[in-house]
């Protein structure tokens, strides 16, 4: 897990891509943090904040591929 990290910080350094993703996903956690501090979301609003959700994971699951990437393939899951 620690390599994994390390991994990341390393990327945020180096790694345009992963830079770039990862400042995304920042800004749409910003706007993420405005409306739900807000006590009633319009509709338009609520569409927004489930918008910026699905955004936020995709671009969560663009920047774990790199890291699976650069520490050699993705990793197999554990079945039972």
């Amino acid at each position: 897990m620690a390599e994994a990290q390390d991994l990341k910080h390393l990327l945020l350094e180096t790694n345009d891509e992963y830079r770039q993703l990862a400042s995304q996903h920042h800004s749409l956690d910003e706007r993420l943090i405005a409306l739900e501090s807000k006590h009633y979301l319009s509709d338009a609003e609520q569409f927004e904040e489930i918008t910026l959700k699905k955004q936020k994971l995709q671009l969560k699951d663009q920047m774990e591929a790199i890291v699976r990437h650069h520490l050699g393939g993705a990793q197999q899951p554990v079945t039972a």
